[in-house]
């Protein structure tokens, strides 16, 4: 089919190539080589349509962007004319990182301004969410890992989109990356304005989406963490399903009430809460700040759970018993304003990160056997009677039928848990938080760990042979001879995950974070699933 951009044509729709319209006999091949062949998408200002490029080889699809003033009026022409410039800039400014569509091509033809744009084939979030159900927190920590970069890219060449959400979001079919589209922002018509400047008048009409852009934005004055609370709001819908529009806002703050509909644990809700202040110097300002915030995690988890006291504890009790616990543990920071406060938290974090770093390294200088920071547990043991007071970490045992009764009475964080040689084969543990839990040879052939948290845990010639792990968090597991032969690890985060030794023949990899580097560690066969959903050898 051909397909005509007339915007007053009766009947666009034609025969395959037709040179022109039949209702309204326009020409159908712009510049003598794209042919329109269906619309995508419209809005007040413009349409976008899926082409074809019949000049090269193989006739490849592309996008063209058609911007649709609505009046001829010279100023008006002009405004559109800035608009179509300023989306041609941004592209080629920021086109080729993989992760935004390359432009093509730009034009004005009959008063009408065209941008051609690589096609990218894929569902948008959007559609995902509504096919296959709302993400887990891991899957929340993989997509803020893949966009976080990509953001952090685009506002170091000084670009706001200013649109962000999860039509805008497309899971490109080849590769399975997110790809950020739509880089106008503009999605009101422009019709004549009065009483006001060409540049406020163009600026009036870029103002992005109604509840995924917040109060500065919505004022005409985005700045970069604008872009961090719109992100934020596409986590809160990709773990609710709700659009901004049906939750409920604090009429007191503006701010939006999401924390109950949600269940992700106290750190990740603290890094949300900050995305989404309202108040703009209260918000993360680069994305880099938040991916520092995420880094933290595990070193908060462990401080949150000292900090926790009965409710029958006094603040004044909590405080000196969390001072007394980080001194014993070494790491209080005098000059922290409260452990409670957002900086003090962040001050005793990094002292944390610091002085474990500092005990692993001299535990790896007078322990054998040292395993990229893992102790054994014979050799962990050893090591704790006499460095009491630098291991702030303290693990607890578990038996299989404890752990399994646990899990069916609705208990789901096991964190930080030696569950070593433990037999849970077949067993459904999906949803379960194991974030720097000890799982060495574990049995767990054929469990269901389904969007389960692996972060910093030990796996080493664990028995994972057949386990569902599709959206598993394994940032920085030491998976060194693992049996992960036939596993699902599709949309798994592996990214600095130890998989030196790893089997993973005949595993399912679709769509995993994972790099070429740690693949060339790991065994894999000609059945292992790439990436990118093709087989062979990696």
């Amino acid at each position: 089919m051909s397909y005509c951009l007339n915007p007053i044509c009766p009947s666009p729709e034609n025969l395959a190539y037709s040179q022109r319209c039949q209702s309204c006999g326009s020409r159908l091949r712009l510049r003598d080589r794209y042919r329109v062949i269906k619309p995508l998408g419209q809005g007040g200002f413009g349409a976008t349509f899926l082409a074809q490029d019949e000049v090269l080889p193989g006739e490849p699809s592309c996008v063209i962007k058609q911007l649709r003033p609505s009046a001829t009026a010279p100023h008006i022409l002009q405004m559109a004319r800035e608009l179509f410039e300023r989306e041609a800039r941004t592209l080629g400014k920021i086109g080729n990182h993989p992760q935004v569509p390359r432009l093509l091509d730009y034009f004005e033809d009959h008063e009408q301004f065209y941008l051609v744009q690589e096609y990218i084939s894929g569902a948008t979030l959007q559609q995902e969410v509504k096919r296959d159900g709302v993400l887990s927190e891991a899957g929340i920590k993989q997509f803020l890992s893949e966009m976080l970069p990509l953001l952090q890219y685009i506002h170091d060449r000084r670009v706001i989109h200013r649109d962000i959400k999860p039509a805008n979001l497309i899971r490109r079919d080849q590769d399975v990356r997110l790809v950020l589209i739509d880089f106008g922002a503009v999605k009101n018509e422009v019709s004549q304005v009065t009483n006001q400047s060409d540049q406020t008048a163009l600026t009036a009409y870029a103002i992005g989406t109604p509840g995924f852009a917040p109060p500065e934005q919505m004022a005409m004055r985005p700045v970069y963490a604008s872009d961090i609370y719109a992100l934020g709001v596409t986590c809160i819908y990709l773990l609710t399903g709700k659009s901004p529009r049906d939750l409920n806002y604090n009429p007191t703050t503006g701010e939006m009430m999401w924390e109950q509909l949600v269940q992700v644990s106290a750190h990740l809700t603290q890094v949300l809460r900050k995305m989404l202040e309202v108040s703009v110097r209260n918000r993360y300002q680069s994305a880099s700040e938040v991916l520092r915030a995420l880094e933290m995690e595990p070193y908060l988890e462990s401080l949150a759970q000292s900090m926790v006291a009965q409710s029958s504890v006094s603040v004044k009790e909590r405080t000196s018993l969390t001072r007394n616990h980080l001194e014993d543990s070494g790491v209080y920071c005098s000059n922290a304003s409260s452990p409670s406060s957002s900086a003090g938290v962040q001050q005793i974090a990094a002292a944390i990160r610091a002085r474990r770093a500092k005990a692993a390294e001299g535990a790896a200088l007078q322990v054998p056997g040292i395993r990229q920071g893992v102790l054994s547990t014979k050799s962990t043991t050893l090591a704790s009677s006499s460095t009491s007071h630098q291991n702030t970490k303290v693990t607890r045992k578990l038996d299989t039928q404890s752990l399994l009764t646990a899990y069916v009475k609705g208990r789901r964080d096991f964190a930080q848990h030696n569950l070593n040689l433990l037999n849970l084969q077949g067993a459904e543990l999906s949803g379960t938080n194991f974030h720097s839990s000890q799982l060495e040879k574990t049995n767990l052939q054929g469990a269901n760990l389904h969007s389960s948290d692996f972060g910093r845990s030990s796996l080493n010639r664990a028995n994972l042979r057949d386990a569902n792990l599709s959206k598993a968090y394994f940032s920085h597991a030491d998976l060194e001879a693992a049996d992960l032969r036939g596993a699902d690890l599709s949309y798994a985060y592996l990214n600095n995950a130890n998989l030196r030794g790893a089997n993973l023949c005949g595993a399912n990899l679709t769509g995993a974070k994972i790099s070429e580097e740690q693949l060339a560690l790991a065994k894999t066969n000609w059945m292992t699933v790439r990436p990118n959903g093709k087989r062979g050898l990696l």
